[in-house]
């Protein structure tokens, strides 16, 4: 049976599921399929960690290396001598990839098409994750915009979504599986719609998989852009309690120049106005973000700005990346900031986030929470409220479960509860 190391995001991890499927069908044995991520140069670096790893523990095992990081630079992967083969992020979710690796042909090292060629994605059906109580649901990938930083739609390619009947589909085989609570993902997700036929948008997919799988407990959205949120999507969290009321926002600064110089598609003021109009809407809702720390020409008023947005937006769970220049990307023949400048501004964000996670924490004790059980420990359990806040509840329950809590205390890690 292969083995699978998932590096990056919850695509990822939804194809790598796919993978898993199309390698146990070719009856592809003793081979090891790294699933790389190229956000930042350290998700690169994290990769060839694993590989070496991997070839380590495993020294007659095949490895093969594919995702973002292989796609962008087939070449440099191939080179690594622990590397048998290396796939695109195309030729990874096909299964004839897989009978040809598993067949007793010589295959070549470097299989990669040209991402910028595909036009379309196909839907995959999955069955479940493994060691997995929630579900990841691919209904986009690729992105149609360029922020200067980003390097991703070079391993993606452009925006491609999936047919609302398929992903229903796909919803409906996990939740009879015993998924009770799934993710939509992909790279844009707000995106989603815009090269299909009358143009669906992300709050008419929500609105169709709510109506037409009512036995779904719990659904959740993966990173938003809030220019892009459609106002079905705003009304949908008004009115339905099985919309998870979490929102993780990319927004990667506060200072409306750095926005222009990302080729972002909001200013300042956009955020603002978004966690406002979704606070009206949805009161208990608790936003997260992506940050980014010492973007090329930040001066020190502009970084301030950006730790402002934290109280301003009312922001709990951030995601901080110190800036990792890409090469390819405009913003790496930016004027740099000085690395140890990028790192201190980084820890002042995740110290500003910090303390807003202590805050959330505080209120919450005395309250009843649904928390999704990941897993079970003993006499204790662990998992995610309906806000995604970490819980580890002081009494036994089975993974995959929803239980009721009271929490009772907190730590600088996660809220702390007993069953109610």
């Amino acid at each position: 049976m292969a083995e699978l190391i998932t590096l990056g995001c919850r695509l990822n991890t939804f194809e790598s599921e796919v993978m898993r499927g199309h390698a146990a069908a070719a009856g592809l044995e003793n081979a090891i399929i790294v699933n790389t991520c190229a956000v930042t140069a350290e998700a690169e670096r994290q990769a060839r960690q694993a590989i070496r790893k991997a070839r380590r523990e495993n020294p007659d095992a095949r490895i093969i290396v594919t995702g973002c990081a292989a796609q962008i630079a087939p070449q440099k992967f191939a080179a690594l001598p622990e590397v048998d083969h290396v796939l695109g992020n195309t030729e990874k979710l096909e299964a004839e990839s897989f009978r040809r690796l598993a067949g007793a042909a010589a295959q070549p090292r470097v299989q990669v098409s040209d991402i910028m060629q595909v036009k379309e994605t196909a839907a995959h059906l999955i069955a479940g994750f493994a060691e997995r109580s929630r579900a990841f649901v691919e209904i986009q990938t690729g992105c149609d915009h360029r922020c200067t930083f980003c390097i991703i739609p070079f391993g993606r390619g452009n925006n491609r979504s999936i047919a609302v009947g398929e992903i229903v589909t796909q919803i409906r085989t996990l939740v009879a599986n015993g998924f009770r609570e799934i993710v939509l993902t992909g790279v844009d997700i707000t995106g989603y719609g815009a090269d299909l036929p009358g143009q669906p948008k992300l709050g008419q997919l929500v609105r169709r998989i709510l109506a037409l799988v009512p036995e779904l407990e719990r659904l959740r959205l993966s990173s938003l852009d809030v220019v892009e949120v459609d106002d079905a999507l705003l009304r949908l969290f008004a009115e339905e309690p099985r919309l998870m009321p979490h929102l993780h926002l990319s927004l990667q600064a506060g200072d409306d120049m750095i926005l222009k110089r990302m080729k972002r598609r909001h200013l300042r003021a956009d955020a603002i106005r978004f966690s406002a109009a979704i606070r009206r809407l949805r009161p208990d809702v608790v936003l997260g973000a992506d940050l980014i720390a010492g973007f090329p020409t930040e001066d020190e008023a502009m970084f301030r700005n950006s730790l402002a947005l934290v109280e301003e937006c009312g922001l709990t769970f951030l995601h901080v990346f110190p800036f990792s220049a890409r090469h390819g990307t405009p913003a790496a023949k930016m004027p740099q900031v000085p690395g140890d400048v990028r790192r201190e501004r980084a820890a002042r964000l995740r110290a500003a986030g910090e303390a807003a996670l202590q805050r959330y924490f505080a209120r919450q004790v005395g309250q009843n929470v649904r928390v999704l059980v990941e897993r079970a420990q003993g006499a204790s359990a662990f998992g995610h409220s309906e806000h995604f806040a970490p819980v580890q509840i002081a009494s036994a329950a089975d993974a995959g479960s929803v239980v009721t809590a009271r929490i009772s205390a907190f730590n600088s890690q996660h809220l702390l509860a007993e069953a109610a």
